[in-house]
């Protein structure tokens, strides 16, 4: 059966990271963002009176009559059925948690830019942002490539991944993560990875896995800008 991903047309967002798994898996799936009228068919969908369990905000996943929003909710449901995850259910808790710290990651990154509120522009709030950034960089980024790094050296089955042996949708996310990071914290982010060889490593055998650099390479992965959750303000990373 055909997937269906909702997410706002023009960025990445949290989106991209269920879009990542589906690109490696090489999935048969919809990207409701790609169509001309996309945001309307996404609105449309969210305002029908008739689910039962309507999704609070995209990203969400279509399957049939299943809607699955959230996330790492939505990973957790593919990483089955696409092949991305572990079959020994220790493993596949692991690679949830992992999934949920990294979501953890994403919001502190988009509240560095927004630490007021998203109702307001930057413009509004850049005093904030100044002193939100500078905790972002100096001790949330460390710490959490550093957890990262930890991981991948004590898994037990080789540091290439971060769960047993094979490449899990954690693994993706981490790759979207390092790159949305990247784009941000430069500077702060290329200091930090000196010091976890593992987690840049993983980013680059990641970006090398057959159907990534092919999606990679595509012209379909819509760029960072400062509209999505990684933006790239010089100010917030002097």
């Amino acid at each position: 059966m055909t997937y269906k991903l909702y997410y706002w047309s023009g960025i990445q967002g949290r989106g991209e990271f269920v879009r990542l798994a589906l690109e490696d898996a090489g999935a048969d799936y919809i990207d409701i963002a790609a169509a001309p009228d996309g945001d309307e068919k996404l609105m449309a969908f969210m305002e029908r009176r008739d689910l039962l369990r309507p999704p609070f905000a995209p990203p969400f996943l279509r399957e049939g009559d299943l809607v699955i929003a959230q996330t790492a909710a939505i990973l957790l449901y593919l990483g089955d059925r696409l092949g991305l995850s572990s079959r020994d259910e220790a493993e596949r808790l692991w690679a949830h948690q992992i999934q949920l710290t990294i979501a953890d990651v994403v919001g502190e990154a988009h509240d560095t830019h927004h630490p007021i509120g998203a109702h307001l522009y930057y413009e509004d709030q850049k005093s904030e942002a100044l002193r939100r950034a500078e905790h972002f960089r100096e001790l949330r980024i460390p710490k959490y490539l550093e957890w990262f790094e930890r991981i991948l050296a004590r898994n037990s089955k080789g540091d290439a991944y971060l769960v047993g042996g094979a490449a899990t949708y954690a693994d993706l996310s981490l790759f979207q993560l390092v790159e949305g990071l990247l784009y941000a914290f430069p500077k702060t982010t290329q200091s930090v990875l000196v010091k976890a060889p593992r987690v840049a490593a993983l980013r680059e055998r990641i970006a090398a896995r057959g159907r990534i650099r092919a999606y990679l390479e595509s012209g379909r992965r819509t760029e960072f800008d400062e509209q999505g959750i990684f933006r790239h303000y010089a100010e917030l990373d002097p």
